[in-house]
């Protein structure tokens, strides 16, 4: 990607971003322990218009993680086209989560977690806060959302 002369502006930004939540696949999902130990890895994801949807192990120490604080910052793209959302976490067991929600992860990834080995668990995280930029040049105005309120 090459350095734009004129940055984006908000609305394009926006756009940019809710068309990249409908056809990306995987995005990085950061969490963190009671003891502050940060955890990284990458999810598929679906994303419902409203909320993201996520399935990982409850046990493992993403799902437990999400589960335990409630938060975690997603993030999409490389160094030179960021998009982060910060996001508040619900956990639903794969036998209590929305059918609809499950069945578009399934229809999204080609698998279903329900169908898996036992101790699946969905997380729905509802953004709060969205940042998006290319590079320096877009670091000024990059905050799209703030307090579950678009601000553009």
């Amino acid at each position: 990607m090459k350095v734009r002369e004129v940055p984006r502006s908000p609305g394009q930004r926006k756009s940019d971003v809710l068309e990249r939540w409908g056809s990306e696949l995987d995005i990085w999902v950061a969490s963190a322990g009671a003891d502050g130990a940060p955890c990284l890895v990458p999810l598929w994801f679906v994303w419902d218009g409203e909320a993201f949807w996520l399935s990982t192990r409850a046990t493992n120490p993403t799902g437990r993680n999400l589960r335990d604080s409630g938060r975690a910052r997603l993030a999409l793209g490389h160094t030179r086209d960021v998009v982060l959302v910060d996001g508040a976490v619900e956990t639903f067991a794969a036998d209590a989560v929305p059918a609809a929600a499950a069945d578009a992860f399934a229809r999204r990834t080609g698998w279903d977690p329900r169908r898996s080995s036992k101790g699946y668990a969905y997380f729905r995280v509802t953004p709060e806060a969205v940042q998006a930029w290319h590079e320096e040049h877009e670091l000024q105005g990059r905050h799209l959302m703030r307090g579950g309120e678009w601000v553009v």
